[in-house]
């Protein structure tokens, strides 16, 4: 069975909108723990939101120049969770009609690799209270950049989760892999 990653930028106050404030984080170390993820999964799960940032962004990204992350971006299979979405443009992407929960549930059963998942919503929220998101992984940056937090959409998201692994990058980022207990 394949597993859902979330892997999320997130400052230390919460915040995960308009990562920008990323950047200056985004050294060698960060590009290839980046690169094992996205070598670890053959598919994006994502929802309306996400896709409308990354499909303006990602295609206009060189794909000849690794370090981009474009080649894999624009030619890895998507999904996108969304009522709205009818004809995506952006190449690979499929819309998931009927039930998501049912849908998620029959990706995860195909054979394949990791599906990823980038940033923490609304669709991210629904899978884990559903139990279908393998891990999740928080990308804390030593950054404080007020406004809205993860939390303040989410108010009724119960899970338990266990530390699964931590890295500490020289910048000062920690990532913070944690698994759902009693699965």
């Amino acid at each position: 069975m394949r597993r859902i990653i979330n892997s999320t930028y997130i400052t230390l106050d919460g915040v995960i909108e308009n990562p920008a404030w990323t950047s200056p984080y985004f050294d060698e170390e960060a590009m290839a723990f980046a690169g094992e993820q996205t070598d670890g999964a053959d598919a994006l799960l994502m929802g309306r939101r996400t896709y409308d940032g990354f499909a303006a962004a990602w295609p206009k990204m060189d794909e000849s120049d690794p370090t981009t992350g474009a080649a894999y971006f624009n030619n890895v299979k998507k999904y996108v969770a969304s009522t709205t979405l009818k004809d995506p443009e952006w190449k690979n992407t499929e819309v998931l009609q009927g039930d998501l929960i049912e849908e998620v549930t029959k990706l995860k059963a195909q054979d394949g690799k990791d599906i990823l998942m980038y940033g923490y919503g609304v669709v991210t929220h629904a899978l884990v209270k559903a139990g279908l998101v393998d891990e999740v992984r928080f990308w804390i940056h030593p950054v404080l950049q007020g406004g809205p937090s993860v939390s303040s959409p989410l108010s009724d998201a119960q899970a338990t989760l266990a530390l699964a692994d931590t890295r500490v990058m020289k910048s000062g980022v920690i990532i913070a892999s944690y698994r759902p207990v009693n699965r």
